[in-house]
């Protein structure tokens, strides 16, 4: 159970961290940003493992958010640069 809150926590500061850095106007609130860091957090994760940066960034908390954050900035650049207009949509 722990493990699940920490891992929303984490979301939820990627996701923010994420719509910090992206140059869009983004309007919405924190269970938006929470689904988008947490969507962030696997695909992070993913290409770390992938990559082998998990043990550049180490199984601490400031790695896992360092992680999360920049595959949360990825889904976000992916949604901007290829669905947004598409979509019609404002995440």
């Amino acid at each position: 159970m722990i493990s699940l809150i920490i891992w929303l926590a984490v979301g939820l500061v990627a996701g923010i961290l994420a719509k910090m850095l992206t140059p869009q106007k983004e309007s919405s609130g924190y269970l938006s940003s929470m689904i988008v860091g947490l969507i962030g957090s696997v695909v992070g994760g993913w290409l770390a493992g992938i990559l082998g940066l998990g043990s550049i960034f180490g199984s601490g908390i400031l790695g896992e958010l360092i992680i999360a954050t920049g595959g949360a900035f990825l889904v976000l650049w992916i949604y901007h640069k290829f669905l947004a207009d598409k979509m019609n949509l404002k995440v």
